[in-house]
């Protein structure tokens, strides 16, 4: 296993107690990680931040990592050392990482090697750091969760951030009719731009009646829900026969009305990254290398902070309305 050569601390964000976003310490004397037998060590060049870390940061989810620990799991940049059994990848490639072992907001992290994929010369390292979760999702919720055929249509409620962004270039690549909310007009031009054939305002009082009258009698096949705590029960009301609601966020409880399941027979189905296996994780990360190939695959970074703000991103992500991208870190 390589160190990295001269300097064995590195600047990274510990947490020390769950709490709100203050609770995220910028440190400049981290140990470098060492990577195991089959880990490698990527000198990190950027780095997402999604929703799922400030609730887990929160202490309120269902995962609680030990203390102290540092956030972050989709890293791009370039390996710096492998281990001993680690053949795939050497020192210098350009990687992006699903699943840091030691956490991504950091300069350098380990991660196991079966985790890590080429980064296409296509892609910078911000583009690299926005792979990962959301477009892992997003496949997931469509494809495999959602079985999702050309030809049915799909309605991404939250459609320009980095989930939404990621399901409609995959709804357009695999040939679906797709439809995409955003809350501005900024928003809305984004989703266009990324595959979407119809995009409504969602700050519009009387948006749902729109997209009723847009799909007809039919209704949509399938809703990737990113607010389920807003919007499912009006969710149930767009679906098709047989469609389904593809729970992959939501903020707190809410009220539906069951019968109106059983006048469609639809389904709301949950989707977790974390419980796919490692079958239909090797599945989705073919299916997007592939995408990155062809050119359909292609990350729309928004906002991005330099490590000392992590806080303020951790803010952002959850008050900022109107999301146009994926948000990142840059080191």
């Amino acid at each position: 296993t390589s160190m990295a050569a001269t300097r064995n601390v590195m600047r990274a964000v510990r947490v020390f107690e769950f709490g709100g976003p203050e609770v995220l310490k910028l440190q400049s004397d981290v140990s470098v990680p060492h990577p195991r037998e089959d880990e490698v060590l990527i000198k990190v060049h950027a780095c997402g931040v999604n929703p799922v870390e400030t609730y887990i940061r929160s202490g309120n989810y269902s995962r609680k990592p030990a203390l102290p620990y540092t956030p972050g799991s989709d890293v791009a940049g370039v390996i710096e050392g492998v281990g001993e059994r680690v053949t795939a990848f050497q020192k210098g490639d350009r990687v992006f990482t699903t699943a840091t072992v030691s956490g991504g907001y950091a300069e350098y992290a380990v991660a196991a090697a079966n985790r890590v994929f080429p980064l296409s010369a296509q892609l910078d390292f911000r583009q690299g750091a926005a792979i990962g979760i959301p477009y892992f999702t997003a496949y997931r919720a469509l494809c495999q969760k959602g079985r999702a055929k050309a030809g049915e249509s799909v309605l991404v409620h939250g459609a320009s951030g980095g989930v939404g962004i990621a399901a409609c270039q995959i709804a357009r690549a695999y040939g679906l009719k797709v439809l995409g909310t955003a809350g501005t007009e900024e928003g809305m031009k984004v989703v266009l731009r990324n595959g979407a054939h119809q995009v409504f305002n969602h700050r519009e009082a009387n948006y749902i009646d729109k997209i009723k009258e847009y799909t007809g009698v039919e209704g949509v096949d399938i809703i990737i829900e990113m607010l389920s705590n807003v919007n499912l029960a009006a969710d149930l009301q767009l679906l098709s026969c047989a469609g389904r609601v593809m729970v992959v966020g939501s903020r707190g409880p809410v009220e539906i009305n069951p019968r109106d399941t059983m006048s469609k027979e639809s389904s709301i189905i949950g989707v977790s990254l974390f419980l796919a296996t490692e079958e239909e994780r090797q599945e989705c990360a073919a299916a997007l290398l592939d995408g990155v190939e062809a050119g359909w695959l292609k990350p729309r970074v928004g906002s991005e902070y330099p490590l000392e703000k992590a806080a303020q991103a951790h803010k952002d992500i959850i008050h900022c309305g109107g999301a146009r991208g994926k948000m990142v870190l840059l080191l």
